[in-house]
């Protein structure tokens, strides 16, 4: 069974037991989330599309942690101009394990 939910503007897919890193959430850990944004979703059987959504459908899970991932580099560059910036961004995601996918 697993089931492809929206949030904040990105596409993850959820089978239950697995953990989904997501862009930050505001919630504490231990917190239990659930997502209404469900496009697509199966049984193991069939599958089942939403036209955007499937009516009824959820997805269950529980904050673990908040962190930063790898960081990545930035640079611009212009040749002969003498023109170089460097510049390092870290972006913060929420760990989440999904413990039960709804199908409606």
């Amino acid at each position: 069974m697993y089931a492809i939910f929206r949030t904040a503007g990105k596409q993850f897919r959820a089978e239950p037991g697995r953990t989904v890193r997501i862009p930050s959430v505001q919630a504490e850990p231990g917190t239990k989330l659930t997502f209404d944004e469900v496009l697509l979703g199966s049984d193991g059987d069939k599958v089942r599309a939403g036209t955007p959504m499937i009516a009824g459908a959820k997805v269950m899970g529980e904050v673990l942690r908040h962190g930063k991932d790898k960081k990545i580099v930035v640079f611009k560059f212009k040749r002969r101009k003498n023109y170089a910036r460097k510049q390092g961004h870290r972006q913060g995601f929420t760990e989440v394990r999904i413990e039960s996918v709804q199908l409606g």
